[in-house]
């Protein structure tokens, strides 16, 4: 039993020993293999040389190219590393310069020039490398690298490449979309902000020059005034003519201090009117200018036996503080305040000129008148206005041109309809109409008493909470359902500021209408309209000549 017990532990100690044997003689062969594998793979990297440049400039940049440069660096020719890293940064700009030459294509630019000079670059760095000196000493040679060479042509290399990113730097911005953008942007920013002060300049200037008295108007003013001072004699008073209040004749009212403008009206309304000696002209002016608004007319008489009947403001009476609002308002020293600090904001000071508003007083000033035609001084009359006191006004007071269109010129412009009482009274959708040229039936005005109607509403805008400077916006009020529309070829308006008028237009027109900044008798005057005022200006008058209107 013993020998059998240590036969079989003998048996089992032998199997073990085979076992680990045949364990560690498994792993030698292992690490045998991978280091028979290890030193083929270097062997056969070693053995290749570092790829010239190509001729499509094309950068190595798979995983086969990068372990290329590790194992050279591993080797003992310090050159060679320093090759393959030349070598390297000239692919790099090529691809680069290559970049940005499609780029530019792409984007179609008119850079043939540059383009060139890019094609030109990237060729450069490609014949560089396919130099025969180069290409024998440093790429297909297995000995050790030239380091003179090698210095040769990193130079040259380094030349090219400076040259190239003082190219890129220099045309960077035409190629980059965000330095483009961003360049565009502060482009747009400055050209804008340069517009807006332009136009804040050119409206300055053009309110300056609309605004302000043309020194040749005040020359005429002048003259006139000192041919009056020099022969009182010639320049008395007359007593008023009866032609002045017959109600049979066809009377026109105009209101303006501008001596040359009313002329151009009364001449432009004698010369087309078939029986001129029926027409009868009411001109009232302020008292500064009464005086050289009656020479003129008496140096220069109406042709056709036309009546001109000219006073001052100042000669009605009634227009005083305790009947007319706007004077009660004027008076007061906050209300002027207020006046004169939003006509100054608003640039038009002739709101608040007594003149400006004696439209709404004609009846009180021509009692024994059954219709007048209110004219603007700056119209100009092209044919017999005679038809207008014909026209049926179907009991209305004001026959007038509606200015509508779409949605613009609508009463809801032109007055505040937050406030209640607008908003009850009126309708916001409501056409407008514009002064400048109507007919006024007196007798119907005065039984409507709309005079009454207007210092309702003048009374209530105290504070301008229901519309801001003007007459329009009282007009549109006090003749609210009182204006009978005309025919749109009796008065055609915007020859002052909208130079789209068609031609055709105007001269179908009965009134052309100047209204505006843009004057007839200014500089600032639209040219291609311009002539339509001058024919009707007296150029024969002395002092016309003597003032140089430049006409």
């Amino acid at each position: 039993m013993a020998v059998v017990a240590r036969s079989g532990r003998g048996a089992g100690g032998s199997a073990f020993s085979s076992a680990l044997r045949s364990f560690f003689s498994y792993r030698i062969f292992v690490s045998a293999m991978f280091t028979l594998l290890f030193f083929a793979t270097a062997s056969v990297l070693f053995s290749s040389h570092p790829a010239h440049f190509s001729d499509n400039s094309e950068i190595q940049t798979t995983g086969r190219a990068y372990m290329h440069r590790t194992f050279l660096a591993l080797k003992s020719d310090p050159l060679k590393t320093r090759l393959d890293l030349i070598h390297k940064q000239a692919n790099d700009h090529i691809v680069l310069v290559n970049a940005y030459a499609s780029y530019a294509r792409k984007l179609k630019l008119e850079i043939s020039k540059q383009l060139k000079t890019f094609d030109d670059m990237a060729q450069n760095f490609s014949d560089l490398g396919l130099k025969p000196t180069y290409r024998t000493a440093l790429f297909e040679s297995d000995g050790a690298v030239d380091e003179e060479v090698l210095r040769q042509f990193e130079k040259e290399v380094k030349d090219k490449i400076k040259i190239a990113r003082l190219m890129i730097a220099e045309n960077k911005e035409s190629y980059d979309n965000q330095l483009k953008i961003q360049k565009l942007k502060d482009t747009i920013f400055a050209v804008n902000e340069l517009l807006i002060k332009a136009k804040k300049n050119g409206a300055f200037a053009s309110l300056i020059a609309a605004k302000s008295t043309p020194k040749s108007l005040h020359c005429l003013a002048m003259r006139l005034m000192g041919e009056r001072i020099a022969n009182p004699e010639k320049y008395r008073d007359e007593e008023p003519k009866p032609e002045f209040e017959d109600p049979s004749l066809y009377h026109y009212a105009i209101f303006s201090d501008n001596v040359i403008a009313i002329s151009v009206v009364v001449n432009s309304a004698v010369k087309n009117a078939e029986e001129p000696w029926k027409h009868v002209f009411h001109i009232v002016t302020d008292k500064m200018n009464l005086a050289a608004m009656k020479v003129w007319f008496k140096m220069r008489p109406i042709e056709g036996g036309a009546f001109v009947d000219i006073k001052a403001v100042e000669e009605f009476t009634f227009l005083n503080s305790s009947y007319v609002p706007l004077l009660r308002q004027l008076e007061s020293a906050n209300l002027q305040k207020i006046y004169l600090e939003n006509n100054t904001k608003s640039e038009n000071t002739k709101h608040i000129s007594m003149l400006n508003y004696l439209k709404f007083y004609l009846p009180e000033m021509y009692p024994k008148l059954h219709r007048i035609l209110f004219l603007d001084d700056d119209v100009v009359v092209q044919k017999d206005l005679t038809g207008l006191w014909k026209v049926d006004l179907e009991g209305k007071v004001n026959g007038a041109v509606e200015t509508c269109f779409g949605s613009f010129h609508r009463y809801a412009q032109y007055l505040n309809f937050s406030h209640p009482l607008i908003k009850e009274k009126f309708n916001p959708k409501a056409c407008a109409w514009a002064f400048g040229m109507n007919i006024f039936d007196l007798d119907a005005w005065r039984r409507e008493r709309l005079t009454d109607q207007y210092h309702y509403w003048q009374d209530l805008n105290e504070d301008e909470s229901l519309w801001d400077m003007g007459t329009l916006p009282p007009g549109l009020m006090t003749f609210y359902s009182t204006t009978k529309s005309l025919e749109k070829t009796w008065h055609v308006l915007g020859l002052g500021y909208n130079p789209s008028i068609s031609m055709d237009e105007i001269n179908n027109a009965a009134v052309i209408h100047f209204n505006g900044n843009m004057k007839p008798w200014l500089d600032i005057a639209m040219n291609q309209f311009k002539h339509l005022w001058t024919k009707y200006v007296d150029n024969e008058m002395e002092f016309v000549q003597m003032c140089n209107f430049g006409l």
